[in-house]
């Protein structure tokens, strides 16, 4: 961790029971109290950090039209708040927010693969450019997906 950061080193992810629910679990996966379902999903914090420095890179590097600032704008908003709204999901007080914020990175990865769609499409950046963070983007989105519902499965 930085010594600039300004976390513990916690994750409030959910507790497996009830019971546990005030019990905060270390996000870090070699701590030996961390849950597999939390080792899991913080493999997506240094992706999803990635995505973002990603496109930052890449709006960048757009031509000056107005087309592409704007649909620059739309991708670097939608990519950088997938992985603030995970680090939310991950300092959520119980199961039904994490959920909910996890809900929130499904919809925000489905939308920054589709303005990367809208930039091949267009012309306004070569494809072959965008083919890895296209498949970056669908991976994240399944990988969400997947926590989402087994999350819902604990909390039946």
């Amino acid at each position: 961790m930085r010594s600039d950061d300004k976390t513990d080193g916690t994750c409030h992810a959910m507790p497996d029971d009830e019971r546990a629910a005030s019990t905060m679990q270390p996000c870090d996966p070699t701590a030996e109290k961390a849950s597999p379902a939390i080792q899991a999903d913080d493999r997506l914090k240094p992706r999803t950090k990635a995505l973002g420095l990603r496109v930052i890179r890449l709006v960048d590097a757009l031509p000056k039209t107005t087309a592409a600032q704007v649909v620059g704008r739309q991708v670097l908003r939608s990519a950088l708040s997938v992985g603030a709204n995970y680090r939310a999901a991950c300092r959520a007080r119980s199961r039904a927010e994490f959920i909910s914020r996890m809900g929130i990175v499904e919809e925000e990865s489905d939308e920054t693969h589709y303005w990367l769609e809208i930039l091949a499409d267009s012309g306004l950046i070569d494809a072959t450019r965008l083919a890895a963070m296209l498949h970056e983007t669908s991976e994240l989105t399944a990988m969400v997906v997947a926590s989402i519902r087994t999350a819902r499965k604990g909390a039946k």
